[in-house]
């Protein structure tokens, strides 16, 4: 097969390829200078969509209403726009070698691709139970949710099995976000996860207890301290039931897992350096290899703020890294120099009537402040994480877009505190006057 080569090269078609995109554009890329390389089938969307708005009954999101780059309130780039820009798409395109000492990429087709500058951009992929060996786990309407393909089948089946019963292994983003949306779907819903509350990489038992009551309100049901150890299906070979270690089998038409997910780094294993799981970056996204950059969830970087390498699974993070990237590939090759990326770590989740934003660092002392009645007609409370005197993280559910500019403030800027009560006492009205 002929062999194609061009300036800048961007592996993966997720959020990091949409913003790295429109940054390139944006720097005065030239036509047939960038080629954006993606397995998926469609041009860059805002992922977070697929786990909320896609999967509605009513009013749902639909591509291309959710392209890139619509998520952080930009332009919208449809297909035509990176054929007006010269940027070419190669989609439904999996590739299977990188060597980057050759600067090459193949495909699982065959096809050569040859840069000068690439950038990975490849993100994450699910964890799953039949990796672990999970018996049954490969039954069908077991389902995990990472692109457009895993939302469709899913979305087929909530239609074929409709007013059923799900169940979500997981208590985190996903198994949050997941139970919410089904239970929209007028499905039974049940909730098993094997930690004392949901989200607890995030969430304190107070501020879990708050989403756990709520769920529980809303008739999600929830198993926690255990975990799925099988299924069974029908004869059909759908799955019927989930067994827990417990002894427990509960039954399930639908089961979405959501357990996390690990960085697609295998490509490069041995040809660059990783710490933290991820690909490890400098400030502007360089790895070892010059001329190659990490974006978005597998970079391993220096957290500024807390001085520290990193690694940041969130949306916010993968438009930024990109933008960032681009913004040092293009002053590098002018001679010029950008400012190290300095970044306030972001996450955010809307499910229900709730809506939540998270900044900063979740360590030290915590405390909780305003109405955290679940059965408030609009519950509005946040929680402050202190450390060596200072603020150095802050939550708020429920808030308007001034009060959570105001918590990432506080954030970023870290003001000592005189006692964790003080600041207890005086809730979001401590994070508003700074």
């Amino acid at each position: 097969m002929a062999e194609k080569s061009f300036k800048y090269v961007i592996l993966g078609g997720g959020v990091a390829a949409g913003y790295a995109a429109r940054e390139f554009a944006k720097q005065g890329v030239q036509p047939g200078e960038l080629a954006i390389i993606s397995k998926e089938a469609v041009a860059p969307y805002e992922r977070p969509a697929l786990s909320k708005a896609y999967l509605f009954p009513e009013g749902a999101a639909r591509l291309p209403g959710f392209h890139v780059c619509v998520g952080s309130g930009g332009e919208r780039l449809l297909p035509e726009w990176y054929n007006e820009k010269g940027i070419q798409l190669i989609l439904s395109t999996e590739i299977v070698k990188a060597d980057l000492p050759a600067k090459t990429l193949v495909s699982a087709a065959g096809e050569t691709f040859k840069y000068q500058i690439l950038i990975i951009a490849t993100g994450s992929t699910v964890i799953r139970l039949t990796d672990f060996g999970v018996e049954g786990a490969d039954a069908k309407n077991i389902f995990y949710l990472r692109e457009i393909d895993d939302a469709d089948k899913l979305l087929e089946a909530i239609k074929a099995k409709k007013n059923g019963k799900a169940v979500i292994v997981g208590g985190g983003y996903i198994g949050l976000e997941l139970a919410a949306v089904m239970k929209i779907n007028h499905f039974d819903v049940t909730m098993v996860y094997p930690e004392p509350w949901c989200m607890p990489r995030l969430f304190t038992p107070d501020i879990a207890a708050f989403y756990e009551e709520y769920y529980a309100n809303k008739g999600v049901k929830i198993i926690k301290g255990t975990v799925a150890v099988g299924f069974t299906s029908d004869s059909n070979g759908e799955v019927k039931e989930v067994k827990l270690n417990d002894g427990r089998a509960l039954e399930a038409d639908i089961v979405v897992v959501g357990v996390g997910g690990r960085p697609l780094t295998t490509l490069f294993k041995g040809q660059v350096e990783e710490e933290k799981g991820g690909i490890k970056t400098d400030a502007f996204f360089e790895t070892s290899v010059p001329n190659v950059y990490a974006v978005g969830d597998l970079a391993t970087f220096p957290l500024k703020l807390y001085n520290e390498l990193r690694r940041v699974e969130h949306v916010d993070h993968a438009r930024k890294s990109a933008e960032q990237a681009v913004k040092a590939i293009k002053a590098s090759g002018e001679g010029k120099s950008v400012d190290e990326y300095d970044y306030l770590p972001y996450f955010y989740s809307r499910s229900f009537d709730l809506s939540w934003q998270f900044y900063g660092d979740n360590v030290g002392d915590t405390v909780l402040f305003g109405d955290s009645n679940p059965k408030s007609p609009k519950a509005k409370f946040g929680s402050y994480w202190i450390k060596d005197g200072k603020v150095v993280g802050a939550f708020l559910e429920g808030g308007t877009a001034e009060e959570n500019q105001a918590i990432a403030k506080v954030a970023k800027l870290q003001p000592s505190v005189q006692s964790l009560e003080a600041v207890k006492h005086e809730g979001l009205s401590f994070a508003c006057k700074i």
